[in-house]
């Protein structure tokens, strides 16, 4: 997989400092990819029809796995939606060139599934998109949701809303694992402040259920829903060691009023021979959860229990992929999908607990995997991903798939 040639090339380097990285590999991303494409085993036969799915948020993370894990063995087509930073006086971001990796694959696989660069919470974003599934694919049969964004502009209201990652009622402390500039590995005491109740509010508007809702009711509205739809929003709950600042703060509150969402529009597709449902997914290294105090020093410490057991997003992805076509999906007694028993059973928490409580410093690369936690975090951007060759000038600015070259 090589990009196109689009104007000068140049080294391209990590550049920032700790989690926030300003520049993105397109050789490491594109390699990125094609590993995870090899994860995903080939279809038992092939479908008998070509499925219909809309992912949303399928540049990152689970959304962007559980896109090629649908493209690969599902034989999906459809529309995916992300939201990425074109380059610049830096690189483009690292899901700018994820998607490009993404549509090769589905030209490869001769899907008709066409990739957008835009806001899913804007109401235009939606009557676009769903313009396009209609023209195309006259209705849908898989809504996977997987959004994890810091803001959020309302479009009926006009007003922006900011998430907070805080705890509810009182501050908390905990370690957490940083980076000096040399790669150090650092742990540090973090204390955060509680969130006001307009914070843990807002913190509900962007990541809870009303967008997701907004687009099934949308779906519906125009007659988009095909016998059997079924719609996943994805979420996380983790280890008792994280959830104050995580589970019972300010994004647990938003993920409580996804679940709820769900139970809503479960009802409502009832008619359609549908489902919606939430999929509880596993740890996993991500730009998203990494920003959360204590969680990267959690899945460092994760690693360093479960070794080669612990299960990529694409084995996860599969796993998904697994329930949605299933006749009876596999759901808790809340009705949800549940992808992180491997992380929260009895056992591996109380492993976990332990080395939570003992680790230091001098301690830490002894019961963390580091090494395994920075690559990885790396690798998210492009970088020190395994047949890239760094020293070789690569071109950066590179066109949306579908877009003419510049």
């Amino acid at each position: 997989m090589h990009p196109p040639s689009v104007r000068s090339e140049r080294l391209v380097s990590p550049t920032g400092r700790g989690y926030l990285q300003l520049e993105s590999h397109p050789a490491g991303c594109f390699r990125g990819v094609e590993l995870m494409r090899a994860q995903v085993p080939a279809p038992d036969a092939p479908p008998a029809r070509r499925p219909t799915a809309l992912v949303i948020g399928s540049s990152a993370g689970y959304g962007l796995a559980s896109t090629i894990t649908g493209l690969v063995r599902y034989g999906i087509d459809g529309v995916g939606i992300g939201w990425e930073r074109a380059a610049g006086q830096r690189s483009a971001s690292a899901g700018w060139y994820r998607t490009i990796a993404a549509a090769t694959i589905a030209r490869d696989l001769r899907s008709n599934f066409v990739f957008r660069n835009a806001d899913a919470f804007a109401d235009s974003t939606k009557s676009e998109t769903l313009d396009l599934l209609e023209e195309r694919f006259g209705g849908v049969d898989y809504l996977i949701y997987s959004v994890a964004a810091p803001r959020r502009t309302d479009p009926r209201t006009g007003i922006t809303h900011q998430s907070v990652l805080k705890p509810l009622g009182e501050p908390h402390t905990t370690r957490n694992l940083e980076f000096a500039d040399d790669g150090t590995a650092l742990l540090r005491d973090v204390t955060v402040e509680p969130a006001t109740e307009a914070e843990k509010a807002a913190t509900v508007r962007v990541m809870g259920g009303e967008d997701w809702s907004r687009w099934v009711t949308a779906l519906a509205g125009r007659g988009l829903l095909r016998d059997g739809f079924r719609t996943v929003a994805l979420s996380y709950i983790g280890s008792p060691l994280t959830s104050a600042i995580y589970r019972a703060g300010t994004i647990g509150a938003a993920k409580e009023h996804l679940e709820s969402t769900a139970v809503t529009l479960d009802a409502l597709l009832a008619g359609f021979g549908g489902r919606a449902l939430v999929s509880v997914n596993g740890a996993v290294i991500s730009q998203a959860l990494t920003a959360v105090p204590g969680i990267p020093l959690y899945v460092c410490l994760l690693r360093g229990v479960l070794g080669d057991r612990f299960p990529s997003p694409v084995e996860q992805s599969l796993q998904l992929w697994e329930q949605l076509t299933a006749d009876r999906p596999d759901v808790d007694e809340r009705g949800r999908i549940r992808l992180d028993r491997w992380e929260l059973s009895a056992a591996v928490q109380a492993t976990m607990a332990e080395r939570w409580r003992s680790v230091t410093p001098a301690t830490l690369t002894e019961l963390a995997d580091v090494p395994w936690f920075r690559t990885q975090f790396r690798a998210l951007y492009g970088f020190d991903v395994p047949g890239v060759d760094y020293a070789v000038p690569v071109a950066t600015d590179l066109p949306w798939p579908g877009s003419p070259a510049r």
